[in-house]
């Protein structure tokens, strides 16, 4: 390709709203321009990256026996009122109407187009275990995009899905998808870990996500120090074994004033007592009821958590007027004690405490010496904590530590949540009609392609893996007004080319300086530059990775660049 008329608009200067590496990158090396907030135009360069990285996906996939189709991106919205996800899914679902006033839905995700596809097309249990994927165009309405691609609202994803017979069959599909994840992430060099996770809006159990190691992810990794435990924070377990409770002084509880110590923080100071000593209740609203959930003072509540151990579509902060109208309290001082007609859970920390402070649902008013049984109740304890980083890992004797992560992909195992709702069965080998059962596993393409630079650029540009750079060589000719340098550059282009190698040919009128900062900031591999030594058949190779030069004669780089690409 000659770069005279290749779209590459590269850039001098760090765009001001691009906050992060690969944002600021793609911006400047020319790979994407944006259209509008969380969309973007992908130019030739990325476009090429894209399409290598989507090949990888597409190979392993069919390695694993899966199998490819394309599923429209526009949904009637009578098929996700079928699973109920239309009133609950929330504003990230694309919502439209056509000119009939029907209804539709922009897809950020296929469980039901693919679910009814398969229930009227596989009625036998002879015809499963059957896997299908697509590489598709995504929507969904982020409240803030950022990031440039890592959070947009239009993207490219693989979404696939697995039906079986059996929840054995679940299991080997799932380890076959998480095989397949393992080998596409390592062949795009990527450091990453598997991590167990919460499926979210999906729905299902069992699920991992596969998080890119970066300073600038999103989600926070706890992993342990010395075994291969890893979860997403929101799915992190605790071990119960970390509460000594200690015996209290016996002492009847008391109400004691506390002007305006509303928080944890403030309450500690006022009264000189450690937040391990405080009980700490918050109000919920778990799809629509009044719900308390308990955790010691130097914890944070899990709502991740509390929404698994109840079931709930939505779990969110009781707002003010509520905690006074329905729950009979005072916001800041919301206790346990005599708390009536609402349900009231607490994580294990809270279990056996006494001596406790909380509050007393009266503004400016907390009890003390507070024993849990004696002057509460609790309806359940689970584990509805935040991991803390130097918590014991719930696995084995090592330590959690904490880490950022960029999500790049998540396999789930969604059971019959979808097949039970939309009748998705098959006839068993007795002719009895079974739900299918279901796996989901997703990779953000573009999200890929913005974690790799996130992971392999330095202060100059992109350094691009092998597998993944949009060209193999870039071929640049310092002087084009120079006829030595520009019939050598030509006949090497045309040697390269008819080789095999994928070469972006640097032919413009411009200064030495403008073009070797371009190339590296586009990040190829390997560079071949045709200089002032043109005339003795002397080319110059630079490696991208370390920036290791060496000369070599033009007549024997043919029979080189595969050990230099090697080196690459």
């Amino acid at each position: 390709m000659r770069q005279q008329h290749y779209l590459v608009p590269t850039l001098r200067d760090v765009p001001a709203d691009a906050e992060v590496a690969s944002h600021q990158l793609m911006l400047r090396a020319g790979l994407i321009r944006q259209l509008a907030s969380g969309l973007y135009t992908y130019l030739p360069l990325a476009q090429r990256v894209l399409k290598k990285i989507q090949d990888i996906i597409r190979e392993e996939m069919n390695k694993a026996g899966a199998q490819e189709l394309l599923m429209p991106a526009l949904h009637p919205a009578e098929i996700w009122q079928e699973t109920g996800r239309w009133d609950v899914y929330g504003p990230e679902l694309m919502r439209l109407s056509d000119r009939h006033e029907r209804q539709f839905a922009l897809g950020p995700t296929h469980e039901e187009v693919v679910t009814g596809l398969l229930r009227d097309e596989v009625k036998s249990y002879k015809r499963l275990p059957m896997t299908v994927y697509q590489i598709q165009t995504k929507y969904r309405d982020e409240r803030r995009p950022r990031f440039g691609v890592l959070r947009a609202r239009e993207f490219i994803m693989k979404d696939a899905y697995s039906f079986d017979t059996s929840r054995e069959g679940l299991d080997e599909s799932y380890r076959k998808m998480y095989d397949a994840y393992q080998a596409i992430f390592s062949r795009c060099q990527l450091n990453f870990r598997a991590v167990e996770a919460d499926a979210g809006a999906i729905g299902g159990t069992g699920t991992h996500e596969f998080m890119v190691l970066s300073d600038i992810g999103e989600d926070t990794i706890a992993y342990c120090d010395t075994c291969n435990y890893a979860a997403n924070i929101e799915k992190a377990e605790v071990n119960q074994q970390e509460y000594e409770q200690v015996q209290g002084s016996g002492l009847p509880m008391e109400k004691v004033d506390t002007p305006q110590a509303k928080t944890i923080e403030q309450l500690a100071a006022m009264l000189n007592v450690s937040p391990s000593q405080i009980i700490k209740a918050v109000a919920l609203a778990v799809d629509g009821q009044v719900v308390v959930a308990l955790v010691r003072g130097d914890f944070e509540l899990n709502e991740v958590k509390v929404k698994n151990l109840l079931d709930a579509d939505v779990v969110e902060l009781l707002d003010e007027e509520r905690i006074r109208t329905e729950l009979g309290s005072e916001p800041g001082f919301i206790g346990p004690v005599g708390l009536d007609g609402c349900k009231v859970i607490a994580d294990y920390s809270i279990k056996g405490m006494t001596d406790a402070l909380a509050g007393a649902n009266e503004k400016d008013k907390h009890v003390v010496h507070v024993s849990v049984d004696r002057d509460f109740s609790v309806e359940c304890y689970a584990d509805l904590r935040q991991i803390s980083e130097g918590d014991a890992c719930p696995r084995c004797a090592g330590t959690i530590h904490f880490a950022k992560g960029i999500e790049v992909g998540h396999v789930f195992k969604l059971g019959t949540k979808y097949s039970e709702a939309m009748g998705a069965t098959f006839l068993d080998e007795n002719g009895k009609e079974q739900p299918m059962i279901m796996g989901c596993y997703g990779i953000g393409v573009t999200r890929t392609l913005a974690a790799v630079i996130e992971q392999h650029h330095d202060e100059h540009g992109i350094i691009w893996p092998r597998a993944l750079a949009p060209f193999d060589i870039h071929l640049i000719a310092v002087n084009m007004k120079d006829d030595a340098q520009r019939e050598l550059a030509e006949q090497l282009y045309t040697q390269l080319r008819e080789a095999g190698y994928e070469v972006l040919y640097d032919d413009r009128q411009e200064r030495a300086g403008v073009k070797f900062k371009d190339a590296d900031l586009i990040g190829i591999p390997l560079r071949i530059t045709v200089g002032k030594k043109a005339g003795e058949g002397i080319v110059e190779s630079k490696l991208r990775k370390n920036g290791e030069t060496q000369e070599l004669k033009a007549e024997q780089l043919i029979e080189q660049i595969p050990s230099l690409l090697e080196q690459a």
